[in-house]
C-alpha cells in the first residue's frame, strides 16, 4: 500500500499567534517544545481550524520547519532509494520546491514504525539543512533551492533507521550518529560543511559481547536523540545521549566534559530538556526511567 502523507496547515495556525513566529528546528525556537504564542485553536478536525491541507508524496516522519512564509519538510520514497525536500508556502499551503537531493543504490533496514526520512530539517536566514542519517546531510539556499553542500561520507549502520536531527550552535551544524557500529558525534562549518570536530563515544560496549567477539544485536549499541545546547553558569555545554550513556561536550572543540551512564537501557531517541539548574531526559527503551542530571563538573 502506497502511503500519501497528507500536510496540515495547523503549523499555520501557530506562526499566527504571534509570539513564535518561526519554528526553526525540532522541538521548536528554543528546543524545548514550548511556543509564547496565544489564542490558538485547541480542537480539530477534517474541516474545523483547518486553513488547508497539501498532499505530500512518500513517508516520513520527520517535523516541518518554518521560517518566514516557508515550510519545509523531508520525506522519501517507501524503499529509501530516493531521498526528497519540500517547500510549501505557509499563507496557501502551494508547494513551492520539490527536490530529490539524494538517490541511495543500497539502502539499510528500516524498521516499518520509522522512515527514511526521519529526522527534522533545522534553518536559518537563507539557507535550510537537511539530514537523512548515513545517506546524506545537505545545506540548501532557502530561496533558490541550490544545494550549497553536501556530505555523504559518515558510516554508521543505523540498524532501525536514521531519527536523530541536526542542531545549529554559533557557526556549526552539530549532529548525533549512534548506530550498532559506529557511535559519534560531529560538528559541521555551516557554511562549507567541512568538518570542524568529531569525536567518538567513550562508553565501553565490551560488556556486550559475548566470546570475545562483538555482539551481532545492535540494539544495544544504537540511540535516536537529538542534542541539546545550554548554557550553566555561563558555559554553554552540548548534551547528548547515546547508547547507554548521556555525555555533556565542549560545543566549540568537541572535548568530553563528563558522561552518567545509564545501562540497563537503550534506543534513547528524545531531545534532554533542561530547567531548574538539572538536565531531564527519559533513558530510552526497555525501562521507562527519567533522568535528572546535576550539570556540575562531573555530571551526577
Amino acid at each position: 500500500m502506497r502511503i500519501i502523507t497528507t500536510f496540515f496547515a495547523i503549523v499555520g495556525c501557530v506562526c499566527s499567534g504571534g509570539a513564535n513566529e518561526n519554528w526553526p528546528q525540532f522541538r521548536g525556537p528554543a528546543g524545548d517544545g514550548h511556543s509564547d504564542s496565544k489564542g490558538l485553536p485547541l480542537t480539530w478536525s477534517e474541516s474545523e481550524n483547518v486553513k488547508w491541507k497539501t498532499p505530500v508524496h512518500g513517508r516520513a516522519w520527520s517535523s516541518p520547519v518554518v521560517f518566514g512564509n516557508q515550510v519545509w519538510l523531508t520525506t522519501a520514497t517507501d524503499d529509501g532509494r530516493e531521498l526528497f525536500v519540500v517547500c510549501v508556502d505557509r499563507d496557501s499551503g502551494k508547494i513551492l520546491r520539490d527536490e530529490k537531493i539524494f538517490d541511495v543504490e543500497k539502502p539499510q533496514f528500516c524498521h516499518p514504525f520509522n522512515s527514511y526520512a526521519s529526522p527534522t530539517p533545522v534553518i536559518e536566514p537563507g539557507r535550510v539543512y537537511v539530514t537523512f542519517g548515513s545517506p546524506g546531510t545537505a545545506c540548501l539556499d532557502s530561496q533558490s533551492g541550490r544545494v550549497v553542500w553536501e556530505r555523504r561520507d559518515f558510516v554508521c549502520n543505523h540498524y532501525r533507521g536514521a531519527g536523530s536531527s541536526p542542531i545549529l550552535f554559533g557557526n556549526l551544524l552539530i549532529m548525533n550518529f549512534d548506530g550498532s557500529d559506529h557511535q559519534f558525534v560531529v560538528a559541521l562549518n555551516q557554511q562549507t560543511g567541512e568538518t570542524v570536530w568529531r569525536t567518538e563515544r567513550s562508553i565501553d560496549f565490551k560488556d556486550l559481547d559475548t566470546d570475545g567477539k562483538p555482539q551481532t544485536e545492535g540494539d544495544l549499541r544504537k540511540a535516536f536523540s537529538t542534542p541539546h545546547v545550554a548554557a550553566f553558569d555561563g558555559r554553554p555545554l552540548l548534551i547528548s545521549q547515546g547508547a547507554k550513556a548521556t555525555y555533556a561536550y565542549e560545543p566549540l572543540t568537541g572535548k568530553e566534559i563528563w558522561r552518567v551512564e545509564e545501562r540497563t537501557s537503550h534506543s534513547g531517541g528524545t531531545r534532554p530538556l533542561v530547567g531548574f539548574g538539572m538536565i531531564f531526559l527519559p533513558t530510552g527503551w526497555s525501562q521507562g526511567q527519567i533522568l535528572a542530571i546535576n550539570p556540575g563538573k562531573s555530571g551526577r
